[in-house]
């Protein structure tokens, strides 16, 4: 199976990004959603990310609509949303699918590398994340309620 920097995403902008972009960094990967009750976790995603993005950190967020349609709009919409309400500044991505038979490869690679709950591959809701070491090796999965600021610490070891 190829790694994490074997693949290449699509940018909100639907431009193509190759992840070896992010190779000496740590990455925290986490399926996005504009209309969940999760959504103000964006706000703990970029204070995160203000605070240790200088220090290696690097937070990718890739929209997702599989779970109560809540994250129906375009592109467009969806970057527009995050600057607006929440000030994002870390990177977005075009959206994506994260289980099924559709699910994007970065997808397929985190949900192999550290399943989830009675070792069930599936992501159940949105705002799951994924901690990346520097060397592209998937360390950890948590779940959709872990608020970011509780990761802070995950993340330090890492950096």
């Amino acid at each position: 199976m190829a790694g994490i920097y074997d693949l290449t995403v699509d940018d909100i902008g639907c431009n193509p990004v190759p992840l070896t972009r992010y190779r000496g960094k740590v990455l925290l990967i986490v399926n996005t959603a504009s209309k969940c009750g999760f959504t103000p976790q964006y706000k703990g995603l970029e204070a995160l990310y203000q605070k240790l993005h200088g220090k290696g950190l690097e937070i990718l967020g890739f929209p997702c609509n599989q779970f109560g349609a809540q994250e129906p709009g375009n592109e467009d919409e969806i970057a527009s949303f995050c600057e607006v309400n929440y000030g994002v500044t870390f990177p977005l991505f075009a959206k994506v699918d994260v289980n099924g038979s559709h699910a994007a490869p970065l997808y397929r690679l985190l949900k192999k590398a550290k399943p989830g709950l009675l070792g069930s591959e599936a992501i159940k809701w949105n705002f799951t994340k994924f901690l990346v070491d520097r060397e592209g090796n998937v360390v950890d999965r948590y779940a959709p309620n872990v608020e970011p600021a509780s990761l802070a610490t995950d993340v330090e070891k890492l950096l």
